[in-house]
């Protein structure tokens, strides 16, 4: 297998050959003080990552991988607005979204971030006070939020995991992406038109999915009111003003995108004013600061004290050196449920790349495969293949030391469930350890290999600070592999080609002459086939 081109890969490969002839339990058996040793700590989140296959060689081989990926360099160009993104000609500047000043050269790009943060602040505070009013003078009692990628799965995510501030006189918001009409029929069908207020999320205004279902719920709202009233039910956010203008939106009621923000990173833009209305532009504010702390925490961190560095070292070195090809993200609240689901699309779609900066094919593994669930429930499912299947698997648990309810007997039991994974992973159980047995075949199926490495973080609660900052590190940690890698993680040319062959199958559909392959062919006659009946 290849590897990235660094003189230093060599020693770590070897260097990690030696980690797997050792047990982690040895590990904490030669030095006691191990978990203390390597447990780091930033705005609020706490990493414990001694059950890892690391030891003082494998922290020098982390600081000249650091140094040898250039990584404080790119990072430093990307907080600046340097052009990362090289394929598209365009910075990376979801960093400026929650920044609380604007760094040189980018006074102007600073001053539209804050001039539409006063607009959010002020369309949400109409909204909750009950000042903004439908065409029949209703006020706005619920909204729906139609996106798709990022801009659906980032501010759903937050607004989960805020659930426990949420009361009585909020206004909720139901999220959704997918173009199966299943979903928005459902949602539209418990809604009161009048009292509803639709947010289209589409950069170019064109996107399949979105405008779609924009399309049916501006059809639903005019059965209940004139066009000309449909400017009270409507807010879009978009970079195609006339297309919006167009689409029956005022133009004071859309709010911008730029190109220098990818749609995995939008939560933190006028994507995310779902957050200010519901919960309060103050809440909203402070999902930024949470972010904006982590960001100076990464600027300024060395590398062994990073929290996003030390998390994409580990996962680089358990891809090359100990075949994981998977990582597992295994959330212990249930607030936090969704934080997977918007992980693989920050990860996968930033670093699921074959192609360097430079163009050339890449002949090593980039991106793992993320995936995950909710503790305690992958307990029951697909932790087996956790503790006894054949796979490496990276891991991170993710707990909350503080909850928001007061049933602190359940909130031990979480916690006692999460801990327990992570020890049982690490420990495993020897056949002699095994007393309940019924015969030496059960005996045989009872035992645990264990020496299987995790990563623990535990954040003092869940509110919109610490969820700011627990998405913040993750999007660190997808550009610091990246850097490794030396891949370009802000575009996503992969998705292109389905989109533009799902145009061409449509165009068939309606009775184009498109080639297609004789599969594809052959399904699409047998879905013609039962539509006409």
């Amino acid at each position: 297998m290849s590897h990235p081109p660094y003189a230093m890969w060599s020693a770590l490969v070897e260097h990690a050959a030696s980690l797997k002839q050792q047990h982690l339990m040895d590990l904490f058996a030669a030095d006691p003080q191990r978990a203390d040793r390597y447990t780091i700590e930033s705005s609020g989140i706490a990493l414990d990552y001694s059950k890892n296959f690391f030891t003082p060689e494998t922290e020098q081989l982390l600081i000249q991988l650091a140094q040898a990926s250039n990584v404080a360099s790119l990072t430093q160009q990307m907080f600046n607005g340097a052009v990362l993104n090289n394929t598209e000609q365009r910075p990376a500047l979801h960093t400026l979204l929650r920044s609380g000043n604007a760094p040189d050269g980018l006074e102007a790009e600073y001053a539209e971030v804050t001039a539409t943060l006063e607009r959010i602040e002020a369309i949400s505070g109409a909204l909750r006070q009950g000042d903004w009013l439908g065409c029949s003078g209703k006020p706005i009692r619920q909204v729906v939020h139609l996106g798709i990628g990022g801009s659906y799965l980032g501010p759903k995510m937050v607004d989960e995991a805020l659930a426990a501030q949420r009361n009585e006189q909020d206004i909720p918001c139901h999220y959704v992406a997918n173009v199966d009409a299943h979903h928005l029929d459902q949602v539209l069908r418990g809604l009161d038109p009048e009292e509803t207020l639709v947010i289209i999320v589409s950069k170019s205004f064109t996107t399949l999915e979105t405008k779609a279902n924009a399309e049916m719920a501006r059809t639903w709202l005019l059965g209940a009111m004139p066009e000309q009233a449909l400017s009270a039910h409507l807010i879009a956010v978009s970079s195609n003003i006339e297309a919006a203008v167009k689409f029956g939106i005022d133009k004071t009621n859309i709010l911008p995108m730029w190109d220098w923000v990818g749609g995995r990173y939008s939560v933190w833009s006028a994507v995310g004013i779902p957050i200010a209305i519901r919960y309060g532009f103050a809440t909203f504010r402070d999902l930024l600061d949470g972010a904006g702390e982590m960001d100076q925490h990464f600027l300024q961190a060395s590398p062994e004290k990073s929290l996003p560095w030390v998390l994409a070292f580990l996962s680089v070195m358990y891809q090359h050196c100990f075949a994981a090809d998977t990582h597992a993200v295994l959330t212990y609240d249930h607030r936090l449920r969704y934080l997977p689901d918007h992980l693989q699309q920050v990860d996968m779609e930033s670093n699921g790349k074959n192609r360097q900066r430079n163009g050339d094919l890449v002949s090593y593994p980039t991106g793992a495969i993320v995936w995950g669930g909710e503790g305690t429930n992958g307990q029951h499912a697909f932790h087996q293949l956790l503790h006894q299947g054949t796979r490496f698997i990276g891991i991170d648990f993710i707990a909350t030391l503080v909850p928001d309810h007061d049933h602190e007997e359940h909130h031990d039991k979480l916690i006692a469930s999460c801990f327990s994974q992570a020890q049982a992973l690490m420990q495993g159980r020897s056949e002699g350890e095994i007393v309940n047995a019924s015969n030496a075949l059960q005996r045989q199926h009872k035992v645990m290999p264990g020496n299987r490495p995790s990563n623990t973080l535990l954040l003092d609660r869940v509110d919109a600070k610490h969820t700011g900052a627990l998405i913040a590190l993750y999007e660190h940690k997808v550009f610091c592999q990246a850097a490794i890698w030396q891949i370009n993680p802000f575009d996503q040319w992969g998705v292109e080609l389905g989109k533009e062959l799902g145009e061409n199958i449509l165009n068939a559909l309606n009775g184009g002459t498109e080639s297609l392959d004789g599969s594809t062919q052959a399904l699409l006659s047998r879905y013609a086939a039962k539509k006409k009946r």
